[in-house]
C-alpha cells in the first residue's frame, strides 16, 4: 500500500506482483473504491505475469475527499488522478483497464494521455460523449426502482448502510447468473469498514455532469488496441453501449459476456475477465 499525490490530494495505492513485469492499471467506478477489483482478479493477472495496481479515486475510501461546492472537478480531473498515480510509482505507460466510470476515464487516457496507455480495456461501461447516431438506452427500470428504494433507506448506521449496498450489488448484478450474496456483503462490509466519509462518492456524480472543462474524446483518435468487455445483462449501461463504444474505437475488439450484469459479484466471473485482460495485454509492442 502506498499514498501518492494528485496536486494536494493523497491517492490510496496497492500495487502487487513483480515490479519488472508489465503493469495493469486498474480503474474501478464512480463511488467504488479500489477494493471492488476483486482479489481473485487481481491474483490471476498476478499469476498470469502482470504488476497490478488499483486505487482509490478522490472521495472514496482511503483517498483524500474533496469539498465538491468549493472545489468542483470533472472527468478530466479523475483521469488526471490516474495520471498521477502512474507518475507516484514511476511507471510510463501502463495497460490500462477501466470498469464503469472507469472505462469512461481510460478511454479519456487513451485520446489524450496516448503515450501512457500501451493497451485499453474497458468494461460495463459507455462511451465517453455518447453516440452520435443513435440514443443509448437508458438504465433498466428494475433497477431505478432499486436505486431509489435504498437511497431513501436509513443509512445511520454501518449495518443499514452494508444492508443498502448488498441490494443495490443484487440489483446491478442483472438477475441471470448467480449472485454471490457472501462476497457482497463482504466488499460492502470492507467498503464501510475503510471510508473515511462515505458520503462524499456522490460527488462523482456530480463530476460526470461537470462539463465545463472537458473538451470532445474523439475515440476514433485512439490508437492503443482495445478490448471493449461487454455485459449482456448489464441493467445500467445496457449492451448497446458497449457496441456503440467497440464502434467508435477504430479496430476494437467486442467481447460479449453472456448473463454478465454490471459487477463482479458472479461465481467465476472474476477468473474469466482477468484471463480476457491476460490475452489482450499480450499484444501490445513494447514501449
Amino acid at each position: 500500500m502506498t499514498y501518492v499525490m494528485s496536486g494536494r490530494l493523497r491517492l490510496w495505492t496497492e500495487r502487487f506482483g513483480d515490479p519488472a513485469n508489465p503493469t495493469v492499471l486498474l480503474i474501478m467506478g464512480a463511488e467504488a473504491q479500489g477494493i471492488g477489483w476483486p482479489e481473485t482478479l487481481v491474483q490471476r493477472l498476478v499469476a498470469g505475469g502482470r504488476q497490478v495496481i488499483r486505487y482509490d479515486h478522490r472521495d472514496t475510501g482511503q483517498s483524500d475527499g474533496v469539498d465538491f461546492d468549493t472545489e468542483p472537478y470533472a472527468m478530466t480531473d479523475l483521469a488526471l488522478d490516474a495520471i498521477a498515480v502512474l507518475d507516484g510509482h514511476g511507471i510510463r505507460a501502463a495497460h490500462v483497464v477501466g470498469a464503469s466510470m472507469g472505462g469512461v476515464v481510460a478511454q479519456w487516457l487513451a485520446v489524450h494521455a496516448p503515450e501512457r496507455v500501451l493497451t485499453l480495456t474497458t468494461m460495463i461501461t459507455t462511451p465517453i460523449d455518447g453516440a452520435p447516431d443513435r440514443e443509448l438506452p437508458p438504465p433498466t427500470p428494475a433497477l431505478l426502482q432499486r436505486l431509489a428504494e435504498t437511497a431513501s433507506a436509513a443509512r445511520d448506521t454501518d449495518e443499514q448502510r452494508v444492508a443498502a449496498d448488498i441490494l443495490v450489488f443484487d440489483a446491478l448484478n442483472g438477475g441471470e447468473l448467480p449472485f454471490d450474496r457472501e462476497a457482497a456483503r463482504d466488499l460492502a462490509q470492507r467498503h464501510v469498514a475503510r471510508a473515511r466519509d462515505w458520503t462524499r462518492s456522490a460527488n462523482h456524480h456530480r463530476a460526470g455532469q461537470n462539463r465545463a472543462d472537458v473538451s470532445p474524446t474523439p475515440l476514433s483518435t485512439i490508437t492503443a488496441s482495445t478490448l471493449v468487455v461487454a455485459a449482456t445483462a448489464d441493467p445500467l449501461f445496457p449492451l448497446p453501449h458497449s457496441e456503440a463504444l467497440a464502434e467508435q474505437i477504430p479496430n476494437a475488439r467486442l467481447v460479449p459476456i453472456p448473463g454478465m450484469g454490471h459487477g463482479f459479484l458472479s461465481p467465476g466471473l472474476a477468473d474469466r475477465v482477468a484471463d480476457l485482460v491476460l490475452a489482450h495485454t499480450g499484444v501490445a509492442p513494447p514501449r
